[in-house]
């Protein structure tokens, strides 16, 4: 018996020369697997060898079924099928390029099914121009060699060469099935350097109605994955909408769909509805269980959270590595890091997503130092970062002003783990010194940077310059974002609050007069809290609410209270030209102070309220909020778009330093 090494292609004798008219003249029209390559009947031996090679494949015995093969003068189609997967499962790129030369030399080089199964084979072990080659060379390229090139390309990210063939194929008069408007709408949000195909996506789709495949779940779902990726929740809304039959991944997709693009309180409504209707087909997974916590994170909801854990558990579904992620990621973002460190203290097995999700939990809370302390300890567990781990590690630097510390973890990425950095890199980096008031050493590192800054970085510059009032760089910042997001109010918004802050009241009005001129408009400032299970949105000066005038009542008689302990509501940050009381009726309008009002009149005494915020805490409410909690003895926790403030008996875990 040959012995060899599993990475070690074994060397396989020349098959018998096979007549090439014979085999073609027996060959089906269309794959089969019941493909007869032999013109007389197989003996018992060759019966037996392919048997027994088949079968020491599926134990995953690849090397005495490759040493069988090289006795075997007659091999079939599924003994071929299934070396090849085997030498997918065991990664051994030689061992499946032998395979494919003793059967291109054995008369199986048209065969298309097994151009799938190789096609297939190349794409998982990476080697995607011999996947291309195997297409270019087979003759009867059958919807399923099409389709086996388009999964190959999708996974491999170069969406643009997909739709090129798909079109191609289109020219050709063959027709798609569910599997390649699959792929192909894959591909769309799949293409080379994160270009976003929406034009070819949405004649994609056209073609999918055309063709009849308007009822097909699987298609359908994809559609509305497709549009969700790109942002376009109306468009997913209403293919959703539209759909006769729903299952579980179509129910999940739409729930991603509200997740991922900022609309939290419509993906738990919605999850809602699918628990109504839940039967067998629509049993939530842990797909939907992940998006469904990424809400509950997203909304500070801490309650619903808590009832979808208990869910998890029942169903069996915390063993599951991203579930189980998302549960830790909840709990941070809710507050309870307790819980969170606990949920990981009793993982079995943790992947880097964990670590991640636990790093980044203390990170928006403040804990630099305990931060870097578990990163230290992932790697020496033997987990590699990934570059979100530095992110994560960074950010909390950012947010615990621990610069030398970031720095030196900054500088390990490519010498000691081999990570080139990225925009968000080079973003958590400027937003570190920045904070820390070292805007020229921030301004240096964007000068030198090897990739395009864009708009990630040269925000997190202005938002610096907000914090410090720096104009100069600020005015540099703002130009570049002018040019890049033209249509991004928020920057003109801070531009303006920077002039504000230096009494460049001129130049104020001409920011102001662009936004007017562009028709661009703020975006408002929101907040969100969890009372008795049920969520409450605010939006700043709201006049919708029922309680608005307990609110506004309980918010005037506690300004009034700081205002005789010596604090002046700070009205500059008001851009508007009105009076101080105005100004100050504006100020007192914030989200956040609403939510935190309504919180005090409807939960228990001594119950911690929890807020979030969709914007950056201002000064103002800042202030107000550390007041609240000593005047009241009530613990508030407040996270906004960077970080999280606990309060407590009037001080801030910040330190004001966010």
């Amino acid at each position: 018996m040959l012995t060899l090494r599993p990475s070690q292609p074994i060397s396989l004798p020349t098959p018998p020369p096979v007549s090439r008219l014979n085999r073609s003249a027996n060959r089906p029209p269309s794959c089969s697997l019941t493909f007869n390559h032999s013109t007389s009947p197989a003996t018992a031996t060759e019966v037996s060898n392919n048997q027994l090679i088949q079968s020491l494949c599926k134990k995953g015995d690849l090397r005495r079924a490759l040493s069988l093969l090289s006795q075997e003068s007659n091999p079939s189609q599924r003994t071929y099928e299934l070396l090849l997967l085997s030498c997918s499962r065991n990664r051994s790129l030689p061992n499946g390029i032998a395979v494919h030369r003793h059967l291109s030399l054995n008369g199986f080089d048209q065969d298309p099914f097994l151009a799938t199964k190789l096609i297939n084979m190349y794409s998982e072990l990476d080697d995607l121009q011999s996947a291309r080659r195997v297409f270019d060379e087979i003759h009867d390229r059958t919807i399923f060699v099409w389709n086996a090139l388009f999964r190959a390309l999708t996974l491999a990210g170069y969406g643009e060469q997909v739709i090129e063939l798909y079109k191609r194929m289109n020219e050709r008069g063959i027709l798609s099935d569910r599997f390649t408007y699959t792929y192909v709408l894959k591909a769309c949000v799949a293409a080379e350097g994160g270009t976003v195909l929406f034009k070819e996506g949405k004649e994609i789709h056209g073609h999918i109605l055309r063709h009849g495949y308007e009822d097909n779940v699987h298609v359908m779902t994809t559609v509305v994955d497709m549009y969700a990726r790109y942002g376009c929740v109306g468009y997913a809304e209403r293919v959703f909408g539209e759909m006769h039959d729903k299952n579980v991944v179509s129910w999940s997709a739409m729930i991603a769909c509200y997740a991922k693009n900022g609309m939290a309180y419509e993906a738990l409504e919605l999850f809602r509805e699918m628990m109504a209707e839940e039967c067998a087909d629509n049993a939530p997974n842990s797909v939907t269980m992940v998006s469904v916590l990424q809400a509950c994170a997203a909304l500070s909801a801490l309650e619903q959270g808590r009832l979808i854990h208990g869910y998890i558990l029942r169903r069996g579904l915390d063993s599951i590595l991203p579930v189980v992620s998302s549960l830790m990621t909840m709990y941070g973002k809710c507050g309870k890091l307790d819980v969170a460190q606990h949920i990981f203290d009793r993982m079995d097995v943790r992947d880097v997503v964990s670590w991640n999700s636990l790093i980044s939990g203390y990170g928006i809370h403040g804990f630099g130092e305990k931060a870097i302390d578990i990163f230290r300890e992932m790697i020496r567990s033997g987990t590699s970062p990934s570059p979100v781990s530095f992110v994560s590690v960074l950010g909390a630097c950012s947010h615990a002003g621990l610069v030398e510390e970031g720095k030196a973890l900054f500088d390990s990425m490519a010498k000691e783990h081999g990570i080139h950095p990225n925009v968000e890199h080079y973003a958590c980096m400027v937003d570190l010194l920045g904070r820390a008031n070292r805007l020229d050493e921030a301004a240096a590192i964007i000068q030198g940077m090897r990739i395009e800054p864009g708009p990630m970085v040269w925000g997190s510059l202005l938002g610096s310059c907000r914090i410090h009032g720096n104009v100069q760089h600020a005015e540099r910042a703002s130009d570049k974002l002018f040019q890049l997001e033209p249509k991004n109010a928020g920057n003109y918004v801070l531009l303006a609050d920077i002039y504000a802050d230096a009494r460049m009241w001129d130049e104020v009005k001409t920011v102001k007069k662009l936004l007017e001129t562009r028709g661009l408009q703020k975006v408002p400032g929101r907040s969100w809290i969890e009372v008795k299970r049920k969520i409450y949105s605010f939006l700043s000066v709201d006049e919708i609410n029922p309680q608005i005038e307990q609110l506004h009542a309980l918010l005037l008689e506690l300004a009034r209270e700081m205002k005789e302990e010596g604090y002046t509501p700070p009205t500059r940050i008001v851009l508007y030209d009105l009076d101080v009381q105005e100004k100050e009726s504006i100020l007192l309008g914030h989200s956040e102070k609403l939510a935190v009002a309504f919180g005090l009149i409807n939960t228990s005494k001594g119950e911690a309220i929890r807020i979030t915020k969709n914007l950056r805490l201002c000064e103002d409410c800042h202030s107000m909020t550390k007041f609240i909690s000593k005047f009241t003895s009530r613990e508030i926790l407040v996270r906004d778009i960077n970080r999280f403030h606990h309060f407590r008996d009037g001080v801030c875990s910040c330190r004001d330093y966010w």
